[in-house]
């Protein structure tokens, strides 16, 4: 027998702010600054999720292939305007490359885990398709800004070297070989803490809600784990792709340096 779900109610919801009345203190007396995305981001969360649970039961109830692809796009452009607001760079033109790339590693990703390993059919089956690319999506969308942003950060902090570099007879690849492996590195290394500490340290959002849902927990695990290594795989992909890219951007036709200070 399938345990019944226990409904939460408007005002229970409400009673969740108390979280952010917390991180909202520990700014203020901390003076970290961030109060002002702390509510931002809190009334996103209700805006957003709130019309994507609205839009997701239509979708699911009209099962159609276009509405389906039509939610995943704008799912991927909304990542890359994020991406762009975190990272903030403007000398180098990076946000072109970041949606196909993260729109095409993220599309293969969720085809290939919803048709070919869950075996769902058709493999667009909404409730399946936009719950497993919305976490590739989320998850690698945090790697790749913290990889771009690493990669500027240590362009900018490196200039001199790397135009010693160049000086010397050095390519742009070989003068910034060791900043891009620092960036892939740092996007990667969120994924792969994860799986080092899951089951362990912390259970993960889907295995969580799948088990509050009354499913068999061994069942949830099989799920989860799929998911860990979907997201361990489209992280790598979309970081080196994206990367190796934007990085061939920060250099002029000479290969000088177009980043400046």
């Amino acid at each position: 027998m399938t345990p019944q779900v226990i409904e939460i109610s408007f005002w229970q919801l409400l009673l969740g702010l108390t979280f952010i009345l917390i991180a909202q203190t520990v700014s203020f007396v901390h003076h970290l600054g961030l109060n002002r995305d702390i509510t931002i981001g809190a009334v996103r969360t209700f805006i957003q999720l709130f019309l994507m649970g609205y839009a997701l039961t239509f979708i699911f109830d009209a099962r159609n292939l276009w509405f389906t692809l039509g939610i995943f796009v704008v799912m991927a452009v909304s990542a890359s305007f994020i991406v762009k607001g975190r990272v903030r760079e403007k000398e180098v033109p990076y946000i072109l490359p970041v949606f196909l790339t993260m729109f095409v590693s993220y599309f293969a990703t969720a085809v290939f885990v919803s048709g070919l390993i869950v075996g769902v059919s058709p493999w667009w089956e909404p409730r399946y398709f936009l719950p497993l690319g919305g976490m590739v999506i989320g998850n690698s969308m945090s790697a790749l800004a913290i990889a771009l942003e690493r990669l500027f950060r240590e362009m900018r902090q490196q200039r001199d070297l790397i135009e010693t570099r160049l000086s010397l007879g050095a390519n742009y690849r070989e003068a910034s070989a060791e900043i891009f492996r620092n960036a892939i590195s740092a996007g990667m290394i969120p994924s792969i803490n994860a799986m080092m500490g899951v089951g362990l340290v912390f259970i993960p959002g889907m295995m969580a809600g799948q088990i509050l849902a009354g499913a068999d927990p061994l069942q949830a695990i099989r799920y989860q784990i799929i998911i860990m290594l979907m997201l361990v795989g489209s992280t790598a992909t979309t970081s080196i792709v994206t990367v190796f890219i934007v990085r061939k951007r920060c250099f002029g036709g000479g290969e000088e340096l177009r980043l400046t200070p």
